[in-house]
């Protein structure tokens, strides 16, 4: 016999995870274009800065995104979350690039210090985000 719980459980499980699923590949799609050299690409080539840079974005983005889920009243919520902790990421990327000018040039030249620095502030803003999303 199927418990209760899962019976009522499993269904906003699949929608969430669902709709989880689709944020990432948007938050994935969305960020790769809007920096300036191309990660999967670089990626493939052995390029540790752009994997570590991407790595710590995708980190950040789905700590905030977690907390969206678990924190969330509704699936609707969620998803709304879920978009603002997507924003804040795309943000923080978009903040380093000011403070870091060289970053655009620096990570296709594979300069490892600044794809851990990149992917370093891309998890803290992720966990500040997650954190205010607790309130």
């Amino acid at each position: 016999m199927i418990a209760s719980s899962f019976i009522h459980g499993f269904p906003p499980f699949l929608s969430h995870f669902a709709a989880a699923a689709v944020l990432v590949f948007l938050f994935i799609v969305i960020y790769v274009r809007i920096t300036p050299y191309r990660e999967i690409a670089l990626i493939r080539e052995g390029n540790t800065a752009a994997a570590i840079s991407l790595s710590g974005a995708l980190l950040g983005y789905t700590v905030a995104l977690a907390s969206a889920i678990a924190n969330s009243v509704g699936f609707a919520d969620m998803v709304l979350w879920g978009g603002i902790a997507l924003a804040v990421q795309l943000l923080a990327y978009l903040i380093t690039r000011m403070l870091l000018p060289d970053l655009i040039s620096d990570i296709p030249q594979n300069r490892t210090a600044s794809g851990v620095f990149l992917a370093a502030l891309s998890l803290a803003m992720g966990l500040i985000n997650a954190a205010c999303m607790t309130y």
